[in-house]
């Protein structure tokens, strides 16, 4: 299995999408403004995540994000270039600590921390099935 020793302190990964009419505040129901909707930034900001480590894992292995804690600084209007990072701060046995921020053309829009957890995707789905 993967351990978080396969993955090191700086590995960073971004993603980038414009502010359009699918992820403002208007649109998720977060908000009343054709702006960047908050939970479109802290997706784009896991994704980042996600993709940083994603090709670190052994085949059945993926990571689950388990906490994030944001501070959305500044608003970013339709047509507006997005760009999220993550950057691995800790990594300790099955947990990935990551520092994430968000940018537009401006500068920061966003930033804050985030966990994940190296998980076993069949066991996972499994404890997840057995929920319904």
């Amino acid at each position: 299995m993967t351990s978080s020793n396969d993955i090191s302190p700086g590995m960073s990964h971004s993603v980038s999408a414009a502010v359009n009419e699918t992820n403002t505040a208007h649109t998720v129901g977060s908000g009343g403004l054709a702006v960047l909707a908050t939970p479109s930034m802290i997706a784009m900001m896991e994704r980042a995540a996600y993709e940083c480590v994603e090709k670190s894992m052994n085949d059945g292995q993926t990571t689950v994000g388990s906490m994030i804690s944001i501070e959305h600084l500044a608003a970013s209007p339709v047509g507006a270039q997005i760009t999220a990072t993550a950057t691995v701060e800790t990594a300790d046995g099955r947990k990935i600590d990551f520092k994430i921020s968000a940018r537009d053309g401006h500068g920061e829009i966003g930033s804050g921390t985030h966990t994940r957890f190296i998980v076993d995707k069949e066991r996972f789905m499994s404890k997840a099935q057995a929920r319904v």
